[in-house]
């Protein structure tokens, strides 16, 4: 379906056609229509498919019909790097029309929270927030959310893994009951339809099945027990100089500063990311790995979901992630936008069982490398093993997929009636851009 059959302002059609956004992804097109009725919503649907524009366009397109003085929107989300970027792609989609926003955030100083205090107070349209730092300004008592029209919780089952089941019901109760509530989650575990039960109201329900790997990615697995993983992880990034933009993903924040202390020195930078940062040195660290200052990222989870970065060459799991679902989240951080990318995935003898589970979901063998000569054996790649391999890695097939090359280029989308006489479109610098994956 085309945007400009889904009946959105004119002017929210006038930002999608500067950014080249013509037709819209499936959740977009099952979830704006019953948000534009006003209909709760319950969705599941992962990164990458388009699921910020899929809420964020019907409410601006309501916003955008009359005026008013308070807080009207509430967009939660779990980390201060996916609140950003979802204000980001407001700004973006909101260009021409004058609804205003801002995000709430922890991590910075006294003078960041003076300009929260006073948004909030002035009064927003929108607001994008992580829920602690929105809870200690509503205990503050100068935020009023009774005259908000609609609140969106976004991976909202990553929000209940952290523990911010607490603070959401919270922001929940200082909501009127006739908002319009939406629920976005990548899984949908039980504790998330506990949620959806005391939140929605006869919600319509949505579900895009988990996307699977992108044509343009090669995955690649190595057994390899612990001792031999820093070893490995050296040889990789040294055996593919060409490769500009690597993240490296850790499942704990112990080994994010084993990993980096392991790579430094290698006459490349090496960066951590992790919940120890405060948000200036994490929003530091991005910047220069998005300037390719920085060629390897170290990161835990929090860049797996929801992060934009572009022309990631190679991701490299440290670990096998506990959830099936998460290892599609860390290697969609690179064969984007029909890009090629590489994944490679190391394999100690605890973590065979969830390589095969994650087999199991994106329905593929993935490929099993031998290790480097030199190397030594790695663990059986068999149910219960905890061997050896004679050094070969379990190298039992599996194909590796490599894109057919698309060719860019072309006349910008025209899909508008009426012709080309637009005016002055948005910026890059208005997050927009790069494909309809907001």
């Amino acid at each position: 379906m085309r945007f400009d059959e889904l009946e959105l302002d004119e002017q929210l059609l006038d930002g999608l056609y500067y950014m080249g956004f013509e037709t819209a992804t499936p959740i977009q097109e099952q979830a704006i229509p019953h948000i534009l009725d006003g209909r709760d919503v319950l969705a599941c649907a992962q990164t990458g498919t388009g699921k910020t524009a899929a809420f964020i366009l019907p409410v601006l397109h309501k916003l955008s019909l009359a005026k008013s003085e308070h807080i009207r929107a509430v967009v939660v989300a779990p980390t201060r790097e996916l609140a950003i970027q979802i204000e980001q792609q407001i700004q973006a989609f909101a260009y021409f029309v004058n609804v205003s926003s801002i995000a709430i955030y922890g991590g910075g100083d006294g003078h960041d929270f003076d300009v929260q205090k006073k948004a909030l107070t002035s009064g927003t349209d929108i607001l994008v927030v992580t829920p602690g730092k929105f809870i200690s300004h509503i205990q503050n008592k100068y935020v009023d959310l009774s005259k908000v029209e609609y609140l969106i919780l976004d991976e909202a089952d990553r929000m209940l893994d952290m523990g911010f089941l607490p603070d959401i019901q919270k922001i929940i109760s200082e909501t009127p009951d006739s908002r319009q509530s939406l629920l976005f989650s990548a899984t949908m575990p039980p504790k998330i339809r506990d949620l959806s039960k005391k939140m929605l109201k006869n919600p319509a329900e949505i579900s895009i099945a988990i996307s699977k790997p992108a044509e343009g990615l090669i995955q690649g697995a190595y057994l390899a027990h612990d001792r031999q993983k820093a070893a490995l992880i050296r040889h990789l990034i040294a055996d593919k100089p060409n490769y500009e933009s690597i993240i490296v993903f850790s499942s704990t924040k112990k080994k994010v500063g084993d990993i980096v202390r392991a790579l430094r020195g290698q006459g490349y930078g090496v960066q951590a990311i992790s919940s120890d940062l405060d948000q200036k040195e994490r929003e530091a660290a991005l910047r220069k790995f998005r300037s390719k200052e920085t060629r390897v990222i170290v990161a835990t989870d929090v860049l797996s979901r929801g992060i934009d970065i572009q022309g990631i060459n190679l991701v490299i799991n440290y670990d096998v992630p506990r959830d099936a679902e998460d290892y599609v989240h860390r290697i969609g951080r690179t064969a984007r936008a029909d890009q090629n990318g590489v994944a490679l995935t190391l394999v100690n003898e605890d973590d065979v069982h969830r390589m095969m589970k994650i087999e199991r979901l994106i329905e593929q063998e993935v490929m099993k490398i031998p290790l480097p000569h030199g190397f030594g054996s790695g663990p059986e790649y068999k149910k219960g093993s905890r061997g050896g391999h004679g050094g070969r890695g379990g190298q039992s097939g599996g194909r590796s997929q490599r894109s057919k090359g698309r060719s860019g280029g072309g006349k910008r989308p025209n899909y508008r009636k009426g012709g080309n006489n637009r005016g002055k479109g948005p910026g890059k610098n208005r997050g927009g851009g790069g494909g309809n994956k907001s």
